[in-house]
Parts: structure tokens; C-alpha cells; sequence
């Protein structure tokens, strides 16, 4: 968003766009979306889909990258992998979060009970690492850039077990941007040229992380550039599917959210991808 204002992206497909600024849970967006209080957001999409399954009205135009939540353990832990964490704490900055979400797939995936068979705990984001270190937690969960620094921050002290770009999620999305069903309705042209501008930044950050950064900078003064830069090119922000790509994604991401719990058993993946999914053309 911010690469597609700094560098005009919005401004080619005759848009002035304001930024407004919403308090941080995925699900006070989603308020602002479906209440007409914004146009458009993006967010992650492990987060947006339980709210889109209980009848949130926004719509869905395009994923914008995968690979920004990761699962970490100690060095010296023995814990090498997702399969050695039955009967293990997890701690995570949100048990409603999108972290918890995608690594209870996982640990569904590889036969663990993410109900049962761990237990979650929440910490502050910057507690996390003293709350490993202390024994409280044999591992810990966050999405970037928190995720990344932490790890960046450690001097070796942490592994990296699994993110969600391990598995059948390599090619898929974690973040997506979503629009006011009522704006869809009304003007799917404008909908259609946000949805282009942010393809074109999209593209943008994946063939110049190092401007990317630099433009994202102001909004975390407390990160050097260059581990920005570092961290951007650790996602996949040359995959942004539209349509019945996005689509597809959709309900691989619902039928797993289904296998772990969190989405309804009676919820139908392709009847709701149908729903939130809208077909956005250049």
C-alpha cells in the first residue's frame, strides 16, 4: 500500500487515495469495511475468513504475497520440526490470530490435535523471546516483521521450524486485500483500478526490495532499513492471484481452517469462496 502511493501506482489508475489508520485487529478492519467507513484494506487472510464464514460482507479481489508467519524453537531445544511439538506450549502475540491459525493446520497436517495436543499461551509480541527463554513456552509464533526481527535478533539462539511457506503453502497467499461489498455493487471500476495499482506495487517490491523499504521505513522507524529490505525478500510478493486463482486459494486455506477447528464443519469452501471472492479484470 504504501509503494503504491509513494510511487504514483494509485495516481496512474486516477486515484487519490487517503490512508486512514485502524486499530490494529484484523477484525476492527473488517468493521471499518463492512460498516462503509473505509473502501479497501488488506490483512491476513487466516484472520478474514472466519469473520467472512459467519456473513462479514466484504469481498475479496486479490492476494498480495505469502511467507510472513513463522514458528520458532531454541537452538538447543531438540525441537526440529513441527512433529516434535505434541504435548509442547506455544506461545503466540494473539490466540485468535493468524499464527495460531495456519500453525494449527500444520500440526493438524502432521497428526496433532492443535485443541488438545498443545497448549497456547499469549504474550505481548516483544515477550515472546523472554517468555521462551524462561521456560514458559517451548516455542514461540508471530507474523512479520515482528517475526523476523525476533529471529533476526537472536545471535543464532532460535531455529525457525516451520512458516507458512512450508508445504502446500509455498504458492499460496497469507495476505489479501478486501473491499466494501457495497463499493463492488456500486463501482467495480474503482475497484478494479485498486486492485491494479496494488499489482503494480506489488511487482514493484519484489523486483526493488531495497526502495521498498525504504518507502515502508517511516511507518517502522525503529527497524534498519536493510533488515527491512532482507526480511521483503524472504516473501513471495511476485504471487498476488485475482480471480479463480484466488479463488482455488480460498478453499484449500477454508478446507484446512476446517481440519483444525476453526472454520464450521457444515461450512461448503467452494460456496464461500464463490461468495467473498470477486472477479476483478485490468
Amino acid at each position: 500500500m504504501p509503494v503504491a502511493l509513494h510511487h504514483g501506482y494509485f495516481g496512474k489508475h486516477n486515484l487519490d487515495v487517503e490512508f486512514i489508520q485502524v486499530a490494529g485487529e484484523t477484525d476492527q478492519m473488517l468493521q471499518a469495511l463492512a460498516t462503509d467507513k473505509a473502501d479497501a484494506g488488506s490483512s491476513m487472510l487466516l484472520n478474514w475468513l472466519k469473520p467472512l464464514e459467519q456473513g462479514i460482507d466484504v469481498k475479496l479481489t486479490t492476494g498480495l504475497h505469502g511467507g510472513c508467519t513463522r514458528l520458532f524453537a531454541g537452538k538447543t531445544s531438540g525441537i526440529t520440526d513441527i512433529t516434535k511439538l505434541k504435548g509442547r506450549t506455544i506461545g503466540v502475540s494473539s490466540i485468535s490470530g493468524s499464527p495460531r491459525n495456519f500453525f494449527a493446520i500444520l500440526l493438524s497436517d502432521n497428526g496433532i490435535n492443535p485443541e488438545t495436543d498443545v497448549l497456547w499461551r499469549e504474550f505481548p509480541a516483544d515477550l515472546l523471546p523472554i517468555a521462551l527463554k524462561r521456560g514458559e513456552v517451548q516455542a514461540i509464533a508471530d507474523a512479520d516483521p515482528t517475526a523476523w526481527l525476533i529471529q533476526h535478533r537472536s545471535n543464532g539462539e532460535l531455529v525457525e521450524i516451520a512458516s507458512n511457506l512450508s508445504g502446500d503453502y509455498a504458492n499460496l497467499s497469507c495476505c489479501t486485500m478486501g473491499v466494501r461489498a457495497s463499493l463492488w455493487a456500486k463501482d467495480p471500476a474503482t475497484v478494479a483500478a485498486l486492485t491494479n495499482a496494488i499489482h503494480d506495487a506489488a511487482v514493484h517490491v519484489a523486483t526493488n526490495p531495497d526502495d521498498a523499504a525504504e518507502v515502508f521505513a517511516p511507518y517502522t522507524p525503529k527497524v534498519p532499513v536493510a533488515d527491512l529490505a532482507a526480511m521483503l525478500r524472504s516473501h513471495t510478493h511476485g504471487h498476488h492471484p485475482a480471480g479463480d486463482a484466488l479463488r482455488r486459494e480460498v478453499v484449500k486455506i477454508t478446507s484446512d481452517l476446517k481440519r483444525a477447528s476453526i472454520i464450521k464443519q457444515s461450512t461448503d469452501p467452494q460456496k464461500l469462496a464463490n461468495r467473498v471472492v470477486v472477479d476483478v479484470t485490468s
